[in-house]
């Protein structure tokens, strides 16, 4: 896929940091009371009734995103509810049925069926490439459409499933841009790589590593650990001894940032890169001191450019003012994806799975994170990746990059 770097020039990697946003100062006065808002009016008596399931994560290490994903996704309910949006002839109520895959293949299944028996019209997730592909032939064989949000491991969609879609790029884009960038933009010629044996981090690793070497680098090893391990001294010795420069893992922020620490007690100088799963606002806490200035690139699989900005900016805003927290990573991306299903329902004139699949895959819809459009696989058109490195202790964009489409 023939690529175009945007924003700034990458080869000068001249970056601008992140302002740490500061409290708001205490009012100087209490406050007079005020009128209570109204409550949103009820939906009528014959509404549509339309289930959407959501699943991610909301336990375990990584609950912090699954649980930004199903923030995500309460808000785009909360907002089609408040449109008084008609399916036909009928104003539809959206219903959110959230479920805990805690990133387990089993779990997810479990919840993956309890949906389907749930008979709900749509999914958005889950979130785990490990979780999404097998729960994605329930699915399919329900007649369901999925769209998820953040899985990246390309199987999701090349499985022959007329119901999988997503709206971010996939691993082939990611980690081949990844590989590319450590070789002719870091200058990495000893690269080691180590991933989590999971789909998703087995998948961008391997896609890395092909693109390190098609660039000219040197893989010196190729090490493996879990997504539960907190050691890595024994794998990162062995590298050590390689003399890596560049430093790639496949996996999650919850494993990243330990491994990022016991790096800074090996001494070892290196540039530390990783996919979505690692480039994430709670990586910098989760590594300490250990995440030197601009040490780490990672990307993440969406990006906006242009008249997309301010929307997204206007959704960050929005989503910290509800739920108390910053936006982690992919939210957003949960939000268009809940909302394409919802245009595509309209267009049909149907909640009826069968009858607005047709719609979905051809569907047109301007997000708060860019243009969304499916391929004949259901991966989006022209998917963009975001590079980001940290300074400060903050998460600091250096580029959009954007295949072609």
């Amino acid at each position: 896929m023939q690529l175009k770097w945007t924003a700034v020039a990458l080869a000068a990697l001249t970056l601008v940091a992140c302002g740490k946003k500061e409290e708001a100062a205490a009012p100087a006065a209490t406050p007079a009371p005020t009128a209570a808002a109204p409550a949103p009016a009820a939906p009528p008596a014959d509404a549509l009734v339309v289930k959407i399931g959501h699943v991610g994560p909301t336990s375990g290490a990584i609950a912090h995103l699954g649980k930004d994903n199903e923030f995500g996704a309460r808000m785009a309910i909360e907002d089609l509810n408040a449109k008084g949006l008609k399916i036909g002839d009928k104003v539809a109520k959206f219903e959110l049925l959230a479920e805990d895959d805690a990133a387990d293949p089993k779990q997810g299944t479990a919840v993956a069926q309890k949906l389907v028996d749930s008979k709900v019209n749509g999914i958005v997730g889950h979130l785990n490439s490990g979780t999404t592909i097998p729960a994605s032939k329930l699915y399919s064989d329900a007649g369901i459409p999925q769209v998820s949000p953040s899985a990246t491991n390309p199987k999701y969609t090349r499985q022959g499933f007329k119901t999988t879609f997503r709206v971010v790029a996939d691993d082939t884009q990611l980690g081949g841009t990844l590989g590319k960038y450590a070789v002719e933009t870091l200058k990495g010629k000893n690269i080691a790589v180590i991933d989590d044996r999971t789909a998703y981090g087995q998948g961008v690793a391997e896609e890395f590593e092909k693109a390190a070497k098609a660039a000219g680098g040197n893989i010196v090893g190729h090490e493996f650990t879990t997504d539960k391990s907190t050691d890595f001294n024994a794998i990162l010795t062995k590298l050590k001894g390689a003399k890596p420069d560049v430093l790639f893992f496949g996996g999650m922020d919850a494993v990243g940032g330990p491994m990022l620490k016991q790096v800074k007690q090996l001494g070892m100088n290196v540039k530390f890169m990783g996919g979505d799963g690692l480039c994430t606002g709670e990586l910098a806490k989760l590594a300490g001191d250990a995440i030197g200035e601009e040490m780490v690139v990672c990307a993440e699989a969406g990006g906006v450019e242009g008249d997309f900005k301010q929307p997204l900016e206007d959704f960050k805003t929005k989503f910290k003012a509800k739920n108390g927290v910053d936006v982690q990573i992919y939210a957003p991306y949960v939000y268009d994806a809940v909302n394409v299903l919802a245009e595509a329902m309209v267009k049909a004139g149907s909640s009826d799975p069968a009858k607005y699949l047709p719609e979905l895959g051809k569907i047109q819809y301007k997000g708060v994170t860019g243009p969304i459009a499916f391929d004949e696989k259901g991966d989006i058109k022209n998917g963009a990746l975001t590079l980001y490195t940290y300074k400060g202790g903050a998460r600091t964009q250096i580029a959009v990059v954007r295949g072609a489409s």
